[in-house]
């Protein structure tokens, strides 16, 4: 069993969002979150795998220098990509008013990195899925902006929240992707960092 491998290891979880610990929770795995400030700027050119893959890396690398030989660091970022546009985090109603009307009635990519950094090793993948959303009223756009406040979010909203549960339609890939940690990408990264 991982858990019983990871035993000797303290697991780090660098990100501050509830819904990343809650679903590094819910694969019972003890950890402990510590966050660092990290630029999240992007060379220019890089494909929506290869931003999140950049950012969820930078995250990792502001840990190296006072790294413990026996704690692994986890660290992750999630990109949504609206026809080849990546969709950051809104910074006001208006932003997200905007992307979630881009959202609507269509289908989207969502790419989720992670990055497991040791003492000497350093691995990070991704995995994408596909949302597809139900037309969206202004009306539905509006509440949930106004009661959601989804300026933390990739692409303006929460798929655990009500603008998914009344607006999803369909879902290709992991519904734990799109929530911004991949579990069964980071449960197999674990265990093959623990065998090589």
């Amino acid at each position: 069993m991982l858990k019983t491998r990871l035993a000797s290891r303290k697991l780090i979880l660098a990100s501050q969002s509830p819904r990343r610990k809650q679903l590094l929770e819910a694969i019972d795995l003890d950890f402990e979150v510590i966050v660092r400030s990290v630029d999240e700027k992007y060379p220019s050119g890089l494909l929506p795998s290869g931003v999140a893959e950049h950012i969820a890396l930078a995250k990792a690398e502001v840990f190296k220098e006072d790294l413990q030989p026996d704690q692994i660091v986890i660290t992750g970022d999630t990109v949504v990509v609206d026809e080849d546009q990546i969709l950051g985090k809104p910074k006001n109603a208006t932003e997200a008013r905007a992307m979630l009307t881009s959202l609507s009635g269509k289908k989207h990519r969502v790419v989720s990195s992670l990055c497991l950094l040791a003492a000497h090793k350093i691995v990070v993948k991704s995995d994408t899925a596909f949302v597809s959303f139900k037309s969206f009223s202004n009306e539905e756009i509006d509440f949930y902006i106004e009661n959601y406040k989804p300026y933390d979010k990739a692409g303006g909203y929460g798929i655990q929240e009500w603008l998914g549960h009344i607006g999803m339609i369909k879902l290709e890939g992991s519904y734990n992707t799109v929530m911004g940690l991949p579990t069964h990408l980071l449960y197999q990264m674990l265990h093959d960092f623990l065998n090589e």
